[in-house]
Parts: structure tokens; sequence; C-alpha cells
């Protein structure tokens, strides 16, 4: 067998604009976001390829799938797809940042434990046949060519939508658990490191208790407000931060946060340690009082906090700090979930 790689195996992911809403006319295939690494998947003979967006190997990192591309049937194809790893039927980012290690005997130990998935999107390249400048409509077909063919526990094939009904369908029954719904014009080529495609990613709010805050080094103001839910235990737990203030009267802000300093602000996981935007010197922050709430928005969620900053929504006097709770996060997708709420389309 050829140990070269496929002539198309350094090909850059075509990409998606973040737009507000879903197109309504015109031809769109819409298929949902996973929250996973994105991966553009080659075999040519017995030479397999498996790079992330930036052009890097995952192959070390994910050998359970390089055998599942070896053990296909089909041995030419390239396609495009998303690394997902469920654990207990439930997608974890968390895990999939963990197989990035350098010890090959945890990555192995992982790779048994935590299979991890290839949830295919797109063809690029099937039997030989260049299918890049083909429309979406083409490269869908000739990806479930391939899948019918060459699908098993460890490639599956990703559902989509013709209509705009099934992708809205997506959005509200996944109760904010899915990540957003993708938008692909059927008539169009694949076109590498583009913005072609459409996104409308799924935000959610939750209500969370101001546990502390931090002070811009210059002023002393108030630079960002850290988030705190409560736990079954009663604890109040650090989730994450908001710095979105927008144009509040962060003087008057400052002089209100100063009045509840009182520690120990958060009494279960508490924010610290060194921070990378700080020249790894420990972040410094100020304890408050539990006593004032905000709801913030949000899009993903990584283990028990918020995986980015968190957009400002509105103060909520009228909710006690107790109700904050982190119930508000357990918006777990299994992937046979989605299958259900999409559904049997085309």
């Amino acid at each position: 067998m050829t140990a070269k790689p496929h002539p198309l195996a350094d090909t850059v992911p075509m990409e998606a604009k973040l737009v507000e809403a879903l197109p309504v006319q015109g031809a769109w295939q819409f298929e949902p976001k996973w929250d996973g690494f994105r991966a553009i998947a080659s075999r040519l003979g017995g030479h397999v390829e498996l790079r992330s967006k930036s052009g890097k190997s995952l192959a070390r990192y994910f050998p359970e799938i390089v055998a599942a591309l070896l053990a296909t049937r089909s041995d030419d194809y390239v396609l495009d797809g998303e690394l997902i790893l469920p654990m207990g039927g439930i997608l974890s980012f968390d895990a999939l940042q963990a197989r990035l290690h350098p010890a090959e005997s945890r990555i192995l130990r992982l790779s048994h434990e935590t299979p991890a998935q290839l949830m295919l999107f797109d063809c690029l390249a099937l039997g030989g046949t260049g299918l890049a400048d083909r429309p979406l409509a083409e490269r869908r077909a000739a990806l479930e060519r391939f899948h019918a063919r060459d699908g098993s526990a460890m490639l599956l094939l990703s559902p989509h939508a013709s209509d705009l009904a099934g992708a809205q369908a997506w959005l509200a029954a996944s109760g904010g658990a899915l990540d957003g719904v993708i938008a692909k014009p059927l008539d169009q080529p694949y076109r590498p490191g583009e913005r072609a495609m459409l996104k409308v990613k799924q935000h959610r709010t939750a209500d969370c208790v101001v546990g502390g805050f931090r002070r811009a080094k210059d002023s002393q103001s108030v630079v960002s407000l850290l988030l705190g839910l409560y736990d079954k235990a009663g604890l109040l737990n650090h989730v994450g931060f908001t710095s979105a203030l927008g144009k509040q009267d962060r003087a008057a802000l400052t002089e209100r946060l100063d009045a509840l300093i009182a520690p120990p602000g958060f009494t279960g996981k508490a924010p610290g340690g060194p921070s990378r935007w700080n020249d790894g010197k420990e972040s410094e922050w100020l304890p408050l009082k539990p006593e004032l709430v905000v709801e913030v928005s949000f899009d993903q969620v990584t283990g028990d906090r918020f995986r980015h900053g968190t957009g400002l929504v509105r103060w909520r006097p009228d909710k006690a700090p107790r109700q904050c709770r982190m119930e508000q996060l357990d918006y777990a997708l299994r992937p046979s979930e989605l299958a259900d709420i999409s559904g049997p389309r085309g």
C-alpha cells in the first residue's frame, strides 16, 4: 500500500460567519453545530491523516479514530467532520482537551476508556474523484454513499435538514444544549479557508450571584464581575465572569461593590491560580457578600463553568441569591437525542 498522504490532506476547512438568524431565502442545507474539534480526515491506501483547523496533526491524540479510518473498505477519500467525545452518552469538551497530552501511555489509555467519534458532514474526495469543486448537494450524496459503506460506531453521519423549520426545531427542542446551527448553500462548492457558511449560535441565560470582582490596575474601578452558582451542598462555586459592563457608570458600580467587600465570597470552588493573562502571576480578586444577582448570557459550558466570558443582560434585584443554582447549566444533549430531534429530514 502507498505511504503517501492524500493530495488534499492539507485542505483548510471551510468556515462559517456568525449571523443573528438563519437565512429564509435561497437553497440551504442546515446542520447541527457540534461542540468538538474540527478535523479533516483523509486516507490514501495505508496512509491516514487527521488534521486540525490550524493544520496540526491530531492523529497521535486519537489513535482509535485512525484505526477506524484504516478499517474502512474505501481507501481513497477526504472527509470534513468534528471530533466529539461522549462520556455517559453526553458530549464532553473537557475530555477532548484531556487528549492533548504529551504522554502516549495516557492517550492510549484514554482512547480505550473513553473513545472519541468523528461526526462527518462533508466529503471533499472519494474513490479518486475530487469533489471540492462540486456543489454541496453532490458532496452530501457522496458522503452518504461513503457512510452507507463504511460508517461505524466511530464514524458517524451528521443529520441535516433542507427546511428552515427543521433547523429551528433543533434549537427549540434541544433546550439550549445544542451549540448552534450551520447553514450551507446547496449550490456552492467547498471553499477552503473562507467563511462561506453561516452559523447561528445558541445563547442561553443564567441568573448568577456576584461573588467577587476584579479591579482595573490603572483606575481601580471594576473591570469584571466574578459569577457564582450554588450547588446541592449549598456551596457557592465560581462559574465564570463577565466584563461586558457596557456603558454603566463604573464609578457608581465600584462604589456599590466596595461596600459589599467581605470574605470568603465563594465557599466552594473559587477563582485563583496563575493567569495566562497576567504573566503567570496569581490573579487578584476581591470577595463580596452574596447579595447581588445578575442575569448573563452565555454560549458554551465546559464542566461546571462557562467556557467563555458572558454578556451582562440585566441586574436581578427581584431574585434571591440562593435561587441561583448550578442546575441552570444542566443542559446535556446526547447525540441520540439530536437524531430524534432532527427526524427523517432531507
